[in-house]
């Protein structure tokens, strides 16, 4: 539906906002996406927005309303597994699995159907089936050479579920795939090899002796700029120009 342009233009700055903030502070995105939600509710990216808002900060129960409703007004089956997760945030997990398993699922693009075989490996992993979990992610899209959007991810969830089957080299190989892969850093697929290799990361100063440290630092610099100071008056010399007259 059409909005009046001032409206149109209120809902645009808070869906910015939205988009903005998600990763970073999910909970101030999802006041903003609380605003857009009371202006323009009948408008299916807002409620789109607000799903997601609302599935950042584990309000599954209202995640999967908003993505309902936003999957009315459209059509679209894009947010069918993001729908599912919501289940399986829920402690619903055979739901997820049903949803697996129904049409929609042929009808998502290629990493619409990818994002629902790591539900789906999710969901068989919330029930207990650690086995059927790996199976599940077993799949061309895991076997191949190329790199996809999808394929740190993919990768680094089978990882897992071959280590929680206690299949630890299968695990690690795995792993050192998916970091191969994942060339943002969306997994810390570096920090799970180094935890197999039995490498801790230890922070060489606590909390506190770091303080006091960059404290040292800064007041080495405030007394060297002091007698630097000291040092132009005795001459007669103005740091910002190059001389006294340049003032």
């Amino acid at each position: 539906m059409s909005l009046p342009k001032t409206l149109a233009e209120d809902v645009a700055r808070n869906l910015v906002m939205v988009a903005r903030l998600i990763d970073e502070d999910p909970e101030e995105a999802y006041a903003y996406s609380r605003i857009a939600l009371r202006l323009a509710s009948r408008v299916a990216a807002v409620r789109e927005a607000a799903g997601f808002a609302a599935y950042a900060t584990q309000k599954y129960a209202e995640a999967l309303a908003e993505f309902r409703a936003s999957r009315r007004m459209t059509g679209s089956v894009e947010l069918w597994p993001v729908m599912a997760d919501c289940e399986r945030g829920l402690g619903r997990p055979e739901r997820a699995m049903a949803m697996a398993g129904e049409p929609e699922v042929q009808k998502l693009d290629k990493a619409g159907q990818v994002e629902m075989r790591l539900v789906a490996a999710g969901a068989r992993r919330d029930m207990g089936q650690i086995d059927a979990a790996i199976v599940t992610l077993q799949s061309p899209e895991l076997a191949s050479n190329s790199i996809q959007p999808w394929t740190p991810r993919l990768r680094y969830a089978y990882a897992d579920a071959l280590l929680e089957a206690g299949r630890e080299d299968e695990a690690r190989e795995w792993f050192g795939k998916a970091l191969e892969a994942d060339k943002d850093g969306s997994t810390d697929a570096s920090d799970r090899l180094a935890e197999l290799d039995g490498v801790e990361f230890v922070d060489a100063l606590g909390d506190d002796e770091a303080v006091e440290v960059v404290q040292s630092v800064e007041d080495d610099a405030d007394v060297e700029d002091d007698e630097a100071d000291e040092r132009d008056a005795d001459t007669g010399t103005d740091r910002r120009g190059g001389g006294a007259d340049n003032a």
